[in-house]
């Protein structure tokens, strides 16, 4: 899998019944796995649906791996699994044969498709009842029995919608352990939408977050995860003066806010160890030390602050 953007959205615009929904989205988006935040009404299902091809761009275009969603639909559905918040299971039929139905759908041999059901529903923990039929199923199989079908045919994309809503807590467990585990495996990019800010910081390493159809944010969580690694914040007791010098020497930058306290942004190849060693020097205590940790809840409270959802 190439690092290249999955998704880029080139001013992006949909009307539906003649209201603006999404509304001149630009940006692109290279994650293994990204989040898709927004409140009620912010259009993630409306991006995901222009995405799948349910609704044609009112402006602007959207590619997928480069596809453009105006002209190469078809190969960008081929390259597609999706996992829908709605269930949307045929009555009767056993989660094999669904599966495998829904393989063949997306252009697999009927064998390769029968073959490639078993493993999915093996492995998403589902080998032992997938004689069964669906309508059988409780609410966490049936979620499982969703992403089973979504990544049968090996997807270059999984957009999952909601994957993990209404799931006991064992069963949300090893929805996400999945789910990390595609992400990890490298073989399909995700795409994530969740109202559980928990479930997408644990999965995710790029969010997008839509506010009234505009884009609020956009975070490259693992990259700020590294950078707040290398901020620290203390609280001293001793000749504060002297402890910044030492730490100026290291190469860091520094700020100090008071008395007691200083920031401390740490230069490549110094750690926490080398400012405990300043402070042995210069006779000081350090009494408190913490790194910087802006949560996804952070992110998403600050980015809901803009009055009209944009940066």
């Amino acid at each position: 899998m190439t690092t290249t953007n999955v998704i880029e959205l080139d001013r992006l615009a949909v009307r539906l019944g003649g209201r603006p929904i999404l509304k001149h989205l630009t940006g692109a988006l290279s994650g293994r796995c990204i989040g898709l935040l927004g409140p009620n009404g912010a259009g993630k299902t409306t991006l995901i649906h222009t995405l799948l091809g349910f609704h044609a761009p009112s402006e602007g275009t959207a590619r997928i791996q480069g596809r453009d969603v105006r002209t190469d639909l078809r190969a960008i559905r081929s390259g597609i699994g999706y996992m829908p918040e709605r269930d949307s299971f045929i009555p009767g039929m056993t989660c094999v044969r669904f599966v495998s139905f829904m393989a063949e759908l997306s252009g697999l041999p009927a064998r390769v498709a029968l073959e490639r059901a078993h493993e999915a529903l093996f492995f998403v923990g589902l080998g032992e009842a997938r004689y069964r039929t669906v309508d059988t199923y409780s609410l966490g199989m049936k979620q499982l029995a969703k992403l089973a079908q979504a990544l049968v045919h090996g997807p270059e994309l999984l957009i999952l919608d909601e994957p993990t809503n209404g799931l006991d807590p064992p069963t949300r467990k090893r929805m996400l352990d999945l789910i990390r585990g595609i992400r990890d495996s490298g073989r399909s990019r995700i795409l994530l939408s969740s109202h559980l800010l928990r479930d997408v910081e644990q999965c995710c390493d790029e969010i997008l977050i839509l506010k009234d159809g505009h884009i609020a944010a956009q975070y490259n969580l693992e990259a700020e995860r590294k950078l707040n690694q290398r901020f620290i914040e203390m609280e001293l007791n001793g000749d504060t003066a002297a402890f910044a010098s030492g730490v100026a020497a290291l190469g860091c930058e520094y700020a100090l806010t008071g008395a007691r306290r200083v920031k401390v942004v740490l230069s490549e190849g110094v750690d926490v160890p080398d400012l405990y060693a300043v402070a042995a020097k210069n006779d000081l205590q350090i009494r408190r030390l913490s790194r910087k940790r802006d949560s996804l809840e952070d992110i998403f409270l600050k980015a809901m602050e803009f009055e009209d959802g944009r940066l």
